[in-house]
């Protein structure tokens, strides 16, 4: 969905999904090089990155995973959640339209 200067993505894993499993065979690489912002609707997922450390994400959190990390669905319940990405900054020093 556009919204703006924003977009947001629903996102439904199902039980088992792996993203080394599931996406690094059809993209390549050690793992995945994107950043996610975004709020968990429901389902859990853990987020192990490449610097050793994992964060959680239960039904309602917020989160962010920075570049760098692999991720995977908890138990037998799909992952539901939104996610957001800014389409292009144009706030003072930040803007990156011209």
């Amino acid at each position: 969905m556009n919204l703006g200067v924003a977009t947001a993505t629903k996102l439904v894993l199902q039980p088992g999904w792996k993203w080394s499993e599931c996406v690094k065979p059809l993209v390549g690489g050690h793992s995945c090089q994107a950043a996610h912002v975004g709020v968990l609707i429901s389902g859990s997922m853990t987020v192990a990155h490449d610097d050793g450390s994992e964060i959680r994400v239960h039904p309602g959190d917020a989160y962010t995973f920075a570049p760098g990390h692999d991720g995977w669905v908890n138990g037998d319940e799909e992952f539901v959640g939104y996610e957001f990405s800014i389409a292009a900054k144009d706030c003072g020093v930040w803007s990156t339209t011209k």
